[in-house]
């Protein structure tokens, strides 16, 4: 069984048995568990669904964390227990994801899934505990502390569930996967855990009233999230853009920048890159060619991989100052620049474009056997030109999307397979 049958079914079980015995037991402290639901209702329905980013309902995640941590209502205990909490957490979550799963715009299972195992982690860890009397001694900032610890343990694990599903739906390397969850915690998931534990800790105190008083600041945090995405979305627009120059002006081939940006960053993946590095990855590959937008004479087809090597080192340096003018990250305009130097001396980011867009000029137009030709040419250069691992990275990745042509990488329909997906911005989680 796939990991991802192995999550969906672990999580189709929890919810599963959770229901039966909230419908064995009945449901306790409706009033609370009913404010709770609305809360999360209202997190899912704002649930975005644009470009890719990792926390899209940060406040249905914060209402249901609160939730499975909640102890007593207004100083009375309050006697829900763990399956009751992953019951209401589940419906509220499927009403308020009805418009989007009606619309089909997001990964419900995966969310579901996740959303379910995180808060049964959540509730198991304190529910039994509490209603025993475990946690009678804590009291101000020892219990506050104990919730923080109990939240960031689900996190972790929420983060696990994440990148396992991510690889398992792409065949992208578990381990930078998982680093960018991690990293993504810093961010607003910092923020989600915080709330979540506040929250607790308020309704606890002053009751019900609390929550829309400590979901504000989450919504405001959600509101500058969304427009950091925005801008992220439009700062790829504008490289793409560029990087369109050279095509329209004839100097490469219509699709030669977004395809080697494809491969390279599928290759980039493979090789273990991700978060910033994968974002520099995708702008310098579609950018690479820019330089020759100031050659008098256009290189035939655009193909640099043949020329001498000083005429494409100069072609690369163009490059890089074409690159520096526009504004873009110096990360971007560097490895535009080093392209055409020895590999030993190239950052990876370079070595991987280099490989990748002599791989795409040798494959292109040259017949059903021009891409494994291709391959081979790559690999007999590998002593002077390009890097080995870098080769044999490009050759599982060509195998694994199942043939040996250039495009397939660029325009097979899921392009998540292949690298196409925007990079998350830094410093924000799943949802």
């Amino acid at each position: 069984m796939s990991v991802l049958r192995l999550i969906h079914a672990c999580a189709a079980l929890t919810a599963g048995a959770c229901l039966a015995v909230s419908l064995w037991s009945g449901i306790h402290d409706r009033g609370v568990g009913l404010a709770f639901g609305v809360l999360i209702a209202v997190g899912e329905l704002t649930r975005w669904s644009g470009a890719q980013v990792r926390q899209a309902a940060p406040l249905g995640t914060a209402g249901s964390l609160s939730y499975a941590l909640l102890g007593a209502d207004a100083g009375q205990p309050i006697q829900h227990d763990a399956p009751q909490v992953v019951t209401i957490v589940l419906a509220a979550s499927l009403l308020g994801g009805v418009p989007h799963i009606w619309c089909g715009r997001t990964p419900t299972l995966d969310h579901l899934a996740r959303r379910v195992l995180s808060v049964a982690f959540a509730a198991v860890c304190f529910q039994p505990l509490y209603s025993k009397g475990a946690f009678e001694g804590w009291n101000g900032p020892g219990y506050a502390l104990l919730l923080i610890a109990l939240l960031v343990l689900t996190a972790l694990c929420d983060a696990v569930l994440a990148a396992a599903l991510v690889h398992s739906r792409t065949g992208w390397p578990f381990t930078p996967l998982l680093r960018d969850e991690l990293r993504g915690l810093l961010g607003i998931g910092s923020a989600v855990c915080a709330t979540g534990s506040v929250m607790a800790l308020a309704v606890a105190v002053t009751g019900l009233w609390a929550l829309p008083v400590f979901c504000l600041p989450l919504l405001l945090t959600q509101l500058s999230v969304r427009r950091y995405a925005a801008v992220r979305a439009t700062y790829r627009q504008t490289i793409a853009s560029l990087a369109r120059a050279t095509e329209i002006a004839g100097y490469t081939p219509t699709g030669h920048a977004r395809r080697v940006a494809a491969l390279s960053l599928a290759v980039g993946r493979d090789l273990g890159l991700s978060g910033p590095s994968l974002t520099v990855l995708e702008s310098a590959a579609l950018m690479h060619d820019i330089g020759q937008l100031s050659l008098v004479d256009p290189v035939p087809a655009g193909a640099t991989a043949a020329l001498p090597r000083e005429e494409q080192r100069r072609i690369a340096l163009l490059g890089g100052a074409v690159v520096r003018q526009t504004g873009v990250d110096a990360a971007v305009a560097v490895v535009v620049e080093r392209q055409a130097d020895p590999f030993r001396e190239q950052p990876l980011a370079a070595r991987i474009i280099r490989a990748v867009n002599a791989y795409e000029e040798k494959a292109r137009d040259a017949g059903p056997d021009g891409p494994l030709r291709a391959l081979e040419e790559l690999r007999l250069a590998t002593a002077g030109d390009y890097a080995p691992e870098v080769v044999e990275s490009l050759a599982r990745v060509l195998s694994q999307v199942g043939g040996w042509r250039g495009d397939t990488v660029a325009d097979s329909g899921g392009g998540r397979r292949a690298g196409l997906s925007d990079p998350a911005p830094g410093g924000v989680t799943h949802g």
